[in-house]
């Protein structure tokens, strides 16, 4: 058959076209995954082995059932966020090797978690001391694991990373800034009185708050950037995520600490009410401990979304406006066609009749 002179030969193909600028590459995996699992993996071991020294020590002069109380905490939040890292590097190593299925990534998250989960309670049973608290430390830090994991079953994988990076980044500055609370009671005008340590408390706690949303906020900027380099590195026409990765990533870490107090609250409830029946002054210990904690994760959510935010919008450039002049040179006036110049040259015939009129007293 006479192929048709301006017929596109794509439009003889049953094949539909393919438009050269939709991007054609699968999710974006989050980089650096294993290195954060091994770093995850690591502060959890150093949070464990810490806390069975604090609480097999003699010296301590206090019973293991209040350590291991004011404990818990660091150890839910380690194996929260050492289960989300790890189910996240066997999230992408199962997109590598058997593609990008929703429902296999999220049944290989969980079953990450768990083995991490299930390594630390081993751990736990196997080093702690054989009391009635052990078993719960064991059980909520499986939990706080697995937790982890299925929330790195989430689709977009470098926000998990971000939120997993900026978290981790925080509960180490968290142990960091331990060492400058002394000097800060100091300055903030803790005296002899009691009142003057509750107020230099409150003080202390907010500003180690702040500082920890800002890391949070700025660990979480830092990593999608990265990501995104990575990425377009790949695949020029990867698609760019828009700001509410950002706002979520930043804000990740105080999600995170907050559902660890939900996890203690729930699973450690048995061993808070040991440690908060010893006596009044443990049971005061507790309570404020606990409404501390909340308070320092809405302190790191709210300054961590925003302090993402903040430098997510900071690399955006201004609005491009499109005023095209038009072709007489001035925007916003019309173009003189034939039709006006016709127009105007037939208003103007009268008057030249007219003075040629005045001219010629003969016509």
């Amino acid at each position: 058959m006479t192929k048709q002179p301006g017929r596109d030969s794509a439009a003889e193909s049953d094949q539909p076209e393919v438009d050269a600028t939709t991007p054609t590459a699968g999710p974006v995996p989050a980089p650096g995954a294993a290195v954060l699992a091994l770093l995850a993996l690591g502060w959890l071991a150093a949070m464990l082995w810490s806390t069975r020294e604090a609480i097999t020590s003699a010296a301590a002069g206090i019973t293991a059932i209040s350590l291991s109380a004011f404990a818990l905490p660091g150890v839910i939040s380690a194996a929260l966020v050492a289960g989300a890292a790890t189910a996240l590097a066997f999230g992408n190593l199962l997109s590598r090797r058997y593609g990008d299925g929703a429902t296999l990534r999220f049944v290989g998250a969980i079953g990450a978690g768990m083995v991490v989960g299930l390594l630390a309670a081993v751990a736990i049973n196997l080093t702690y001391f054989d009391t009635s608290t052990t078993n719960v430390i064991a059980g909520t830090t499986a939990a706080a694991a697995i937790i982890g994991g299925a929330i790195a079953g989430a689709r977009t994988a470098p926000a998990v990373g971000a939120v997993v990076t900026a978290a981790l980044g925080t509960l180490v500055f968290v142990v960091a800034f331990s060492r400058a609370r002394d000097p800060l009671f100091d300055l903030f005008g803790a005296g002899d009185t009691q009142q003057s340590l509750v107020d230099a408390a409150k003080w202390v706690s907010r500003t180690e708050s702040l500082l920890g949303g800002l890391v949070a906020g700025l660990l979480a900027f830092g990593y999608l950037t990265w990501a995104r380099r990575r990425a377009l590195r790949r695949d020029p026409q990867t698609r760019a995520l828009r700001w509410p990765a950002y706002l979520l990533a930043g804000a990740g870490p105080g999600l995170l600490l907050l559902l660890a107090e939900v996890i203690i609250r729930i699973g450690g409830r048995s061993l808070l009410d040991l440690a908060s029946a010893l006596s009044e002054a443990d049971a005061v210990a507790q309570t404020s401990l606990g409404t501390s904690r909340v308070d320092n994760g809405i302190w790191v959510l709210f300054v961590g979304a925003l302090t993402a935010l903040v430098a997510f919008g900071r690399t955006l450039g201004p609005a491009q406006i499109d005023d095209e002049p038009t072709p007489t040179g001035r925007p916003g006036t019309e173009p003189t066609t034939t039709a006006n110049a016709a127009d105007d040259v037939e208003e103007d015939e009268p008057d030249t009749a007219v003075r040629e009129a005045d001219a010629d007293p003969a016509r």
